[in-house]
């Protein structure tokens, strides 16, 4: 059971990280397009601005439980390095516990957020007037996998495997 559980969030959190690769391949596309209608043509732009912003910030949500998932964080292991294994496992495990929290509380504010805006019809204020549910929606996701990702990362430092039968 917990290695389908482990398997399933790991599986979640790379295509989350695939999702988040094509949003920044799109919004690259895209400003390319943009300077190309702005330069060449003197062609106003519109939707492209709210595009990339919304593409990029999402790709930057959608990421992060892969990041977690691969340690591809940055981190400052100094007291890490000076410790012994067992207290070391603990601050594993406490950093974990603190970003689960952090994780759950981003995905209750982001769901109550983006539920607003779906019901009161918000929009951007721009020209484009988008539609603002749309882009708020990879917030709640991103965090509820994010969420999912530390209670995997809590699972593996607790039972001190990989969820595979391997220490890490």
């Amino acid at each position: 059971m917990t290695r389908s559980f482990l398997a399933a969030v790991d599986g979640l959190s790379r295509a989350a990280a695939l999702l988040a690769g094509l949003l920044l391949i799109a919004s690259m596309l895209v400003i390319c397009q943009m300077i190309f209608l702005r330069y060449v043509f003197r062609a106003p732009t519109i939707w492209q601005t709210d595009f990339v912003i919304f593409t990029a910030t999402a790709a930057v949500f959608l990421g992060a439980p892969y990041v977690l998932l691969t340690r591809g964080h940055v981190g400052v292991d100094v007291i890490e390095m000076v410790v012994t294994k067992p207290v070391q496992r603990l601050l594993g495990i406490a950093g974990a516990v603190l970003g689960l929290a952090f994780a759950l509380a981003m995905t209750v504010a982001s769901s109550i957020f983006f539920y607003e805006a779906y019901v009161n019809e918000w929009r951007t204020s721009t020209v484009a007037a988008i539609t603002l549910w749309i882009p708020l929606l990879p917030l709640p996701v991103s965090f509820a996998l994010l969420s999912l990702q530390y209670v995997a990362e809590l699972v593996r430092r607790i039972t001190g495997t990989d969820g595979f039968g391997e220490r890490p």
